[in-house]
């Protein structure tokens, strides 16, 4: 008997768009160098820079704003980099403010540099994983050089005021930085009316390749690469050009543009499928984040008295993968940090479950998980009271 196979863990990665595929393998016949003048590298400096056009129109930004990098992680640390550096020449503004749930390309960098002196507040979050505003605004002050503040969690799916940061950050004088990366294709992200001057994303986080992201850069804000090298992104970061994973990364962005409004809508109505078959078949649940500013396809979801790596495990076998938080904090029992960060007790922590959906879930999917999840829930509550 054939075993479905039903993905739901989409915010750790998603699969490639046929069309996305189909791109990056004719993009390898682009083999010149695109930093080289002659024939073959003005083909493949033309198709970056359609690309470059395409993440630009998606992001709403210019085009000469948008460096292309090996993903999120990259463009985040480039950031943090570029703050340090300005510490390091005797700027009076050497305070950073980031939060308590940010990813941990930020989180680790935040220990990182706070062992080397760097003086760093990480902004508590609610229940919901929202940004508590009133201690942000108690936190800013004319010595911050650099706000921090994700635009959609990927654990919990909670969406920040980042509007409202921006411009309680701006007036100040501190610059402000977005990892947009689990929002990109979701929710419309437009960098001008967010009014931040950085901003990251990852490409295979909306079916785009992976090792390809980027760092959107306002033209005036301050700059120093974090890989020196050669010329290319016009000096900003230097390496022989990924061509066809650039390639691949603006096929996905036109796709994500042209889909935003029936995906969002989609995603939401397959998350609250799911949200409410959960709970009128599994007693004593509950559900994560905030659920009135929440990305359209994440659910997190803490089940008592049941432990979440085993309800993974049992899910897996019966051909439904998930993620118990994270991925990139996988590896360890921890709870996670994202959940203990928003209030939730331990042990509520210890048994939640992330679903997260993409473009490929469909409403059978979601009956399939209503039919294995219930039962399994109940046979670990059995294990965990005899």
């Amino acid at each position: 008997m054939e075993q479905h196979i039903i993905y739901l863990d989409n915010n750790a990665t998603t699969p490639m768009h046929e069309d996305v595929i189909e791109a990056v393998h004719e993009a390898h016949i682009l083999y010149g160098n695109a930093s080289s003048m002659h024939g073959l590298g003005r083909a493949s400096a033309q198709a970056i820079e359609q690309s470059r056009q395409a993440i630009a129109s998606l992001i709403d930004c210019s085009a000469k704003e948008v460096v292309f990098t090996s993903g999120a992680s990259e463009a985040n640390n480039t950031v943090f980099s570029i703050i340090r550096e300005q510490i390091d020449l005797g700027s009076k503004r050497n305070r950073i403010i980031t939060t308590t749930i940010e990813h941990p390309s930020i989180i680790e960098t935040v220990k990182y540099l706070k062992s080397r002196g760097y003086k760093i507040d990480e902004c508590p979050v609610d229940s919901t994983g929202r940004v508590d505003l009133a201690t942000f605004k108690r936190l800013l002050g004319e010595d911050v050089a650099l706000v921090s503040v994700m635009t959609g969690n990927n654990e919990i799916g909670t969406i920040q005021p980042i509007e409202e940061i921006t411009e309680l950050s701006h007036a100040v004088g501190a610059l402000v930085h977005t990892d947009a990366t689990q929002a990109i294709g979701k929710i419309e992200v437009s960098m001008r009316k967010m009014g931040v001057d950085y901003l990251s994303l990852s490409g295979h986080k909306f079916y785009g390749p992976k090792g390809i992201g980027v760092l959107a850069v306002k033209t005036k804000a301050p700059f120093t690469p974090l890989v020196h090298g050669g010329h290319q992104e016009g000096g900003r970061r230097a390496g022989t050009y990924n061509t066809a994973s650039i390639v691949g990364i603006g096929v996905a962005a036109k796709l994500a543009k042209a889909d935003l409004q029936a995906e969002h809508d989609r995603l939401w109505s397959l998350r609250e499928m799911l949200r409410k078959g959960i709970e009128e078949r599994i007693p004593n649940v509950v559900v994560n984040g905030n659920q009135q500013h929440c990305l359209p396809g994440t659910l997190d979801v803490s089940f008592p008295h049941a432990e979440g790596e085993s309800i993974l495990l049992y899910l897996d076998m019966e051909g439904i993968m998930v993620s118990t938080g994270s991925a990139c904090a996988s590896g360890s029992l921890e709870p996670s940090y994202v959940l203990l960060a928003s209030g939730v007790d331990i042990e509520l922590a210890h048994g939640s479950i992330r679903f997260s959906f993409g473009r490929y879930n469909t409403a059978d999917d979601v009956a399939y998980v209503l039919e294995k999840l219930p039962p399994i829930i109940k046979r670990l509550r059995e294990m965990s009271t005899r």
